[in-house]
């Protein structure tokens, strides 16, 4: 079985550019969004934030913050009260799961499977776009086109 990581625009993802301008305008960045249904009528949300600072941790007291800004809009979007969302930070070991999200962890130190090469890839994250991460390590800049990537997460020491 031959995995990628696919770069899938946010703006694709329902209610994602409902949401996104208040947690953003909150000080923080909206990485994943689901919205479904759990068990009949009750809406299941599941939403993970991440800080601006690569340097700084998200805590309770942030998703609780979001948490009480967001649920609202949501309930409202969807016309009901009905609902429970989960929110939470991304992790101290966050598996990538969409290419979008390299662009919200600019600064953080990660590794990548490289199919190329068959290992680990790992450094900084300089800069990402809709085609490739590009990882800086001792000084020197690596590019790793997203359809060479296996598997993609934060390192943790």
């Amino acid at each position: 079985m031959r995995f990628n990581l696919d770069y899938i625009p946010f703006t694709s993802m329902q209610f994602y550019s409902d949401c996104e301008p208040l947690v953003t305008a909150l000080g923080y960045y909206l990485v994943e969004l689901k919205v479904s249904r759990s068990g009949g009528k009750t809406v299941k949300i599941n939403a993970v934030i991440a800080s601006k600072d690569p340097k700084v941790d998200i805590g309770v007291d942030d998703c609780a913050k979001v948490h009480h800004a967001l649920l609202p809009r949501l309930e409202a979007i969807l016309g009901t009260e009905d609902t429970y969302m989960e929110l939470t930070s991304p992790g101290m070991e966050r598996n990538i799961k969409n290419a979008a999200e390299f662009a919200f962890f600019t600064g953080r130190e990660l590794r990548v499977w490289d199919k190329t090469v068959n290992d680990w890839v790992g450094g900084v994250i300089s800069s990402s776009d809709e085609k490739s991460v590009t990882l800086e390590k001792d000084g020197n800049l690596t590019s790793v086109l997203y359809e060479n990537i296996a598997k993609a997460k934060f390192i943790h020491l």
